[in-house]
């Protein structure tokens, strides 16, 4: 039986790469990847030598049609994403949906194998100090559409809500959730296992405050955790 692995990789430091991981790394055919660059250099850190697959957002159909040909052969074939666990806020979802259905449709037995390790959403929850036995993750807010929507079911939610954030909208959506949840208690965390990891809480007023006055962290990759 041919093995999609689902891989989690380090968000920033490669030394979270689970022992598992770096065995079924260097054992599979070969790596379907976000970009090679940057899978190449986790490989690199492990002495791992393999073909490289892109697979990203922008793939077409006929990339799909390619990797299920390959474990329709028999390959044994890995999925990793940039950072962290793939197919949570990332393009792999549409590929292990596509294979499963796949598999249905042409009775073939392919075994998708989770590989479980690093997510920036749970690592900032354990963190956080905030309660997290349930929560409400949102993956990355809409731009435009949609998003003032979602601001308002945060401000209502009575469970801890967790959503991603770039540098080019944290402050925006620190403004939102000042009109909205004023009140409510909100951690960042910043740069997960990276150099300049951070971790900064209060209300959206104080953080603003805080961003304010320190210009140069609004920069990097943010979990927003609001209660």
């Amino acid at each position: 039986m041919p093995n999609l692995y689902v891989i989690a990789t380090p968000i920033g430091n490669l030394e979270d790469m689970t022992l598992r991981g770096i065995r079924v790394l260097g054992e599979v055919d070969a790596i379907l990847c976000e970009d090679t660059r940057v899978t190449a250099k986790l490989l690199q850190k492990y002495d791992i030598q393999k073909t490289l697959i892109s697979y990203h957002s922008h793939s077409k159909l006929s990339k799909v049609e390619k990797v299920f040909e390959l474990l329709a052969e028999g390959k044994n074939l890995a999925l990793v994403s940039d950072a962290g666990t793939p197919c949570i806020s990332d393009p792999g979802v549409m590929l292990v949906s596509e294979i499963r259905e796949r598999m249905s449709r042409f009775r073939l037995d392919i075994h998708i194998v989770p590989i479980p390790g690093p997510s920036a959403v749970i690592s900032a929850l354990s963190a956080s100090g905030l309660p997290s036995s349930e929560f409400l993750f949102l993956g990355f807010l809409p731009h435009k559409k949609g998003r003032e929507t979602l601001f308002k079911e945060i401000a209502a939610s009575e469970r801890t809500v967790a959503f991603y954030e770039s540098p080019h909208r944290i402050l925006k959506a620190l403004e939102s959730l000042q009109k909205f949840a004023p009140k409510k208690k909100i951690v960042i965390a910043r740069e997960l296992t990276k150099i300049y990891e951070e971790f900064v809480s209060g209300t959206a007023t104080e953080l603003l405050a805080h961003f304010e006055a320190h210009k140069d962290t609004v920069r990097g990759e943010f979990v927003i955790i609001v209660r």
